[in-house]
């Protein structure tokens, strides 16, 4: 067995990490559905807070926990796709080991 395939893990490794960078500046395209209903919602209170002119603290901070727990959520990701790649390539060498050792174990 040669190099194992990790080329799709790699990807989606590769598809994260652009959506944690785009989440770090700000851009919705990273966020799941969950996140942006959320962050709407708190960008609509802090709207209407702001034309009745009353504090826009606690939808602001909504925001805010929005886009960290949606930076918490791909970095969790990552490290997920990074441990099922490990595991991938460690698979592949006990694989490629094995083998060797069956072939190895002949009558000479």
């Amino acid at each position: 067995m040669g190099t194992p395939d990790t080329n799709q893990i790699d990807r989606e490794i590769r598809t994260t990490q652009r959506k944690l960078e785009a989440a770090a500046k700000r851009e919705m395209w990273a966020l799941n559905g969950p996140e942006r209903r959320a962050l709407v919602s708190a960008m609509g209170s802090v709207t209407a807070k702001v034309v009745r002119h009353k504090s826009t603290t606690r939808p602001e901070e909504k925001a805010a926990a929005t886009w960290e727990s949606a930076q918490t959520r791909l970095q969790a990701e990552i490290n997920a796709l990074q441990v099922e790649r490990d595991e991938a390539v460690r698979r592949a060498a006990t694989d490629k080991a094995a083998k060797k050792a069956a072939k190895s174990s002949g009558w000479w």
